[in-house]
């Protein structure tokens, strides 16, 4: 039984020239040797990527979506950046190789780092993977524990102060997540203003503290150790990494976080195995957060809402590429349906807040 993430056959429409990939590797990457193939890691919305082998090396290829939106969330020379300053002090971060501007390689900017091997979480276990509820629970700690972690970095020290403006940082997101979704709004997507105007209304003030976030640190984005899926060996998808509040980071991380006790709907476009025996509760993760931090957060409803509002508007911007017809991945003309279910599950959480 393989419980390893596996690439598949490239699709259509998304296929890199093997012969230009080759050329420029082989001028910029030294101790290659042997013929490449190239394979494309099917799960995921945004950013491609793609197993590059050549001889017996394996890299990591990634790319802006075709027809993408928002160009600003696809800065591949941004996350490289990141990655090159961060992997001194943050070892769970792959290994940035090379970056390209050139658009005559395969028309867009790119970059090429190690592949970690391991194990990653989609939707549920892998089949051939079982965790005792124990073991989930550690697991659950692990994956926190390692969130703080990189919250715990001394950003300025590794030259990253550029990278964000913390002051502001909230109300920003706000109007800017609201933004995105009033550009990419199709017709038979809601119109979210109920949420929208809750959350410009119950917007904290800025952070005293602010960190490096990671903005998308979900089980799927990190990868585990295959003897011990309990231990973390990489963190994945730094695209839309910054300077800014952690709480906001918490908040999108848990926004992903679906429970067994959560509607129908909520687990029918859950995509990550939090439901199993031993995981561990929203409210767990919270208070663990709190004892890690030194501090009390009074006011979660908040961020946990945000977060819920901004995989509507990921999801919208995607339904937008498909709607219009800048890309044929089946996967995406489903995504009205969680725009929608992100709705409802938002506004859960306003009914029911004391803030």
């Amino acid at each position: 039984m393989d419980i390893y993430d596996k690439p598949v056959s490239v699709r259509q429409g998304e296929e890199l020239d093997p012969a230009k990939i080759y050329e420029f590797l082989m001028d910029n990457v030294g101790g290659l040797s042997g013929d490449i193939t190239i394979r494309q890691f099917p799960s995921g919305f945004s950013n491609l990527t793609y197993l590059i082998r050549i001889g017996n090396r394996d890299m990591i290829l990634r790319k802006p979506p075709m027809g993408s939106k928002a160009k600003s969330a696809h800065d591949m020379g941004r996350e490289y950046r990141i990655l090159s300053s961060l992997k001194s002090v943050f070892p769970y971060c792959p290994q940035p190789i090379v970056y390209s501007e050139d658009l005559t390689v395969i028309g867009s900017p790119f970059f090429v780092m190690e592949r970690i091997n391991g194990i990653i979480l989609r939707k549920d276990l892998p089949e051939g993977l079982a965790l005792h509820p124990d073991e989930a629970r550690r697991l659950c700690k692990n994956l926190l524990d390692v969130h703080y972690k990189l919250h715990s970095i001394d950003y300025r020290r590794i030259g990253l102060e550029s990278f964000g403006k913390p002051a502001g940082y909230v109300g920003r997101q706000v109007k800017g997540w609201t933004s995105r979704y009033n550009a990419a709004r199709t017709p038979d997507a809601p119109g979210f203003e109920t949420v929208i105007r809750w959350l410009h209304d119950k917007m904290p003030p800025d952070c005293t503290r602010p960190a490096l976030i990671h903005n998308d640190y979900k089980f799927d984005n990190v990868v585990l150790k295959a003897d011990n899926p309990m231990e973390i060996i990489g963190v994945l998808d730094w695209e839309m990494a910054t300077i800014g509040d952690p709480l906001m980071d918490l908040g999108n991380s848990l926004a992903y976080w679906v429970e067994p006790d959560d509607s129908a709907k909520a687990l029918a476009i859950r995509m990550m195995p939090t439901n199993i025996p031993g995981a561990l509760k929203r409210s767990e993760i919270i208070k663990l957060y709190e004892y890690h931090a030194g501090i009390t957060i009074d006011n979660f409803d908040f961020y946990r809402c945000f977060g819920l509002f901004r995989l509507a508007v990921i999801a919208q911007q995607i339904y937008y590429r498909f709607y219009h017809g800048q890309t044929k991945d089946p996967r995406f003309g489903k995504l009205i349906l969680f725009t929608n279910i992100y709705e409802e599950e938002a506004k859960k959480i306003l009914e029911r807040s004391e803030l």
